[in-house]
């Protein structure tokens, strides 16, 4: 299908408004394993609801308990020799603290030009993009060329163990003939300048570790001499950690993107100094810094009952997250720096990955974003962080963060992310169904 053969779908863009605020009006936040982790199921219930009103058959599963459900619905395709593509969402949110907000995180009021609320950008707008263009498919009859299965998911926010790896483990039916996978984070505009806007597609992530720290040592009176301190041999394994300089390693994936950016910006990396490359990034810089080397951030301490006593236990919590190809650097090294005595245990872990980006698919992505904004340029990009994407690439699907929007030039896009006054621009909502659209048709 050519560009000149697709016409824009009837509705989709006015649909995706209000599917966008219907999604973030239900309060989604995931607590972890609180009983307030609740919201998920609603959200289920409302993406079922909608993909029914529009002709098709989804499926509700319940995964670890009765409030974590995800959503399956398979659209098929006209080529039913063609693999399956995977288009996939997480419906939990991180929770909001209300006060903090120019308007309330979950009433998704509509204000220049924005809807605002807890998931407007991650990753509501998305859900609500994959549920316009279904919908609207199964009101005209339209159909993709391969199958698309189309997936909904909770617990993304807490490591999509109840969620994503679930499914993979306990579900393996749904991913019948699924090669690839269209997710979370990339298809989203940086202004270069008036006719330049780069696009970056996630094809590449690190992986998770999360490491909890315990060191136990006699407990005693906290006003005598007390040469054997938990507290005080935790708090130098945590100071080690935390200051510790990591080596840069560029991946295949972040060469490549840093090659782009370069040529972009008009910056020389002959010398290999990136600083002021990334410099010119804002808040995404923190974010591409952090691709270019393994990193480990303590986050939370405990030990104590009493102020005067001396506890014979103390425990550190880790965020550790590994370049591929450099998880035995990352073990080896924590190792030496927390010390012989202090026990180290896995909280949760996963595997990093890189997709290809020299695709017909990526071409494609390529090719419809330049169809609606002849200023684009996409690139590939690793995240820093994880998406429910981790969980696929681990039955051999290659993974991309595709969730395409044309934000303002003068938006900070990345500070939205788990950030306060996170909103998402209508105009971006509506470019992204039509990019979505184009996409999902011809691929």
């Amino acid at each position: 299908m050519t560009t000149s053969q697709w016409q824009v779908l009837p509705g989709a863009e006015d649909d995706v408004v209000e599917l966008t605020r219907g999604l973030i009006r239900i309060d989604s936040s995931n607590w972890g394993d609180s009983p307030q982790t609740v919201g998920e199921a609603g959200v289920a219930e409302y993406c079922a609801a909608m993909l029914q009103e529009a002709g098709w058959s989804p499926e509700i599963i319940r995964t670890t308990g009765d409030t974590r459900r995800a959503v399956v619905a398979r659209i098929p395709g006209t080529d039913p020799t063609a693999p399956a593509l995977l288009l996939h969402g997480h419906i939990d949110v991180v929770p909001a603290i209300a006060e903090d907000w120019t308007h309330p995180p979950f009433a998704a009021e509509v204000d220049d030009g924005f809807i605002w609320g807890r998931g407007a950008v991650d990753m509501k707008d998305m859900d609500a993009m994959i549920l316009a263009v279904v919908r609207a498919w199964g009101r005209t009859g339209i159909r993709p060329r391969r199958d698309v299965v189309v997936l909904f998911l909770p617990d993304e926010e807490a490591g999509s163990f109840q969620g994503g790896h679930w499914l993979v483990d306990h579900r393996r039916d749904i991913f019948a003939g699924v090669t690839e996978a269209v997710g979370e984070v990339g298809g989203f505009s940086i202004t270069i300048r008036d006719d330049l806007r780069i696009y970056p597609i996630q094809t590449a992530e690190k992986a998770l570790r999360w490491l909890r720290l315990r060191a136990s040592a006699r407990a005693g009176h906290g006003s005598m001499l007390h040469q054997d301190n938990a507290v005080t041999a935790l708090c130098e394994a945590v100071i080690r950690v935390g200051r510790h300089q990591w080596p840069i390693h560029r991946t295949k994936t972040v060469d490549r993107f840093l090659a782009d950016l370069a040529e972009a910006y008009g910056v020389d990396l002959s010398d290999g100094d990136i600083e002021p490359l990334v410099a010119k990034l804002g808040t995404f810089g923190a974010m591409v810094g952090a691709t270019l080397q393994n990193t480990a951030n303590p986050t939370m301490l405990e030990a104590g009952y009493k102020h005067n006593v001396i506890p014979s236990e103390a425990y550190a919590s880790i965020d550790g997250r590994v370049l591929p190809g450099y998880e035995d650097e990352f073990d080896e090294t924590i190792r030496a720096l927390v010390g012989d005595g202090i026990e180290i245990s896995v909280v949760a872990e996963d595997t990093p990955y890189e997709s290809p980006f020299d695709t017909a698919m990526v071409d494609l992505m390529a090719s419809v974003l330049r169809a609606e904004d002849a200023a684009a340029k996409p690139v590939p990009y690793m995240i820093s962080g994880g998406t429910d994407a981790k969980a696929f690439n681990r039955l051999g699907i290659s993974c991309y963060g595709f969730s395409p929007l044309r934000m303002p030039a003068d938006l900070d896009y990345w500070r939205l992310f788990h950030g306060v006054d996170e909103r998402v621009p209508i105009d971006g909502l509506q470019f992204g169904v039509r990019v979505l659209d184009q996409f999902l048709r011809a691929c």
